[in-house]
């Protein structure tokens, strides 16, 4: 179903619109973003990247335009090259940046935003589909950030897991030369990093390797968001360790019933991936407590959003809201409160009316100590 999905797709849908009074085109809600990337470049018209590794990083700017009157945490593909703006996503700039001047791309932004969104993506995602999913989400939770899209070489297709994997790997250096750049830069005071599935390995390596180089994670970096991370959970106990005790406050989504993370448990040698840890089990339990400053969220419960359960934090559109009304208007998760029941409480009254009547559950929270 994914793949025949993905066919559906017409090819080179970020061929740029023009939208002026004598096309007749709609204008939507424009999503300014920085992208970075280390895929190769694509000769094909509109597809800009492909999904092969490419021999540096490369930015680009691209404006997504989001049409009105559409479901939160939904997409519209375009039907047809180009796109109608006026009822689906469409892009409507496409300027490649040279890397010595993507300072300036910062400066450009309004003096309000002095905070930046790193988003990672995670296996199986073609680049047109990364930039679509995050301007779904900057849109969606009115997020007043600078949005920034690192995007690696994925090539799209289930039956590449472990190339995939490897091009993760590939991008650990570029992804922390883009952190560094974003904390660099004057212009901003804050960055947050959100990181899907096996862009989460991704996050933590390029974390770890700031924090070994520098010796802890710079300050400016404040929050790290893993949403249903497929991570093996040793290596994440590890990589905990070595941020090293100033590292910024950690949240983690996780779903028991996430299907995408049952097989890739399953290529993984059955060790368990962290975002479908079991809250229940006092094991995991015990070992999430050892780290300081992790809140995870149980989404198990929760009901929409995605068919395999593995991406409700940009396509559930009550943890779309939440995301926007918490941690996007500069809260953790957790608000900062204090462990245990006053963060439980809090996380409830934010989060009780996600879930359907009829069931009744509570997002189970399981807040570790802090530092």
């Amino acid at each position: 179903m994914l793949a025949l999905a993905a066919c559906a797709r017409p090819e080179g849908v970020l061929v740029p619109v023009e939208i002026n009074a004598s096309s007749g085109a709609q204008a939507g809600k424009p999503v300014d973003m920085l992208v970075a990337t280390t895929r190769a470049p694509s000769d094909a018209e509109g597809v800009l990247f492909t999904g092969e590794r490419g021999n540096g990083l490369a930015f680009t700017n691209i404006v997504v335009s989001i049409p009105p009157n559409r479901e939160v945490g939904s997409i519209q593909w375009p039907s047809r090259v180009p796109a109608d703006p006026s009822r689906e996503f469409a892009v409507t700039r496409v300027d490649p940046i040279p890397a010595k001047q993507v300072r300036s791309w910062f400066q450009q932004q309004p003096r309000a935003k002095r905070r930046v969104l790193v988003f990672v993506h995670g296996f199986n995602t073609r680049f047109d589909a990364s930039v679509f999913r995050f301007a779904q989400f900057i849109h969606d939770t009115s997020a007043d950030y600078m949005p920034v899209l690192f995007t690696w070489p994925s090539r799209g297709r289930v039956t590449d897991y472990i190339y995939d994997r490897e091009s993760a790997n590939f991008s650990r250096s570029d992804l922390t030369y883009v952190l560094s750049a974003a904390v660099r830069s004057p212009q901003v005071d804050e960055v947050v990093v959100l990181a899907h599935s096996m862009g989460a390995w991704l996050a933590m390596e390029s974390l770890r390797q700031l924090a070994l180089t520098d010796g802890r994670v710079p300050a400016k970096i404040t929050n790290v968001v893993l949403a249903s991370p497929d991570l093996d959970i040793d290596v994440f106990e590890r990589q905990m360790q070595e941020l090293g005790p100033k590292r910024p406050h950690l949240t983690i989504f996780v779903s028991r019933n996430d299907q995408a993370l049952g097989i890739s448990r399953l290529l993984a040698g059955q060790v368990t991936r962290v975002g479908a840890v079991d809250l229940t089990n006092p094991d995991y339990s015990a070992r999430l407590e050892q780290a300081t400053g992790i809140v995870v969220l149980d989404l198990t419960a929760l009901q929409g959003g995605d068919a395999l359960n593995h991406s409700k934090f940009a396509t559930q559109p009550d943890m779309v809201r939440l995301l926007g009304d918490r941690l996007m208007a500069g809260q953790s998760i957790s608000d900062d409160g204090a462990p245990g029941a006053d963060t439980v409480q809090a996380m409830g009254g934010a989060v009780g009316t996600v879930i359907a009547a009829p069931l009744q559950l509570p997002i189970q929270v399981f807040a570790a100590g802090r530092n």
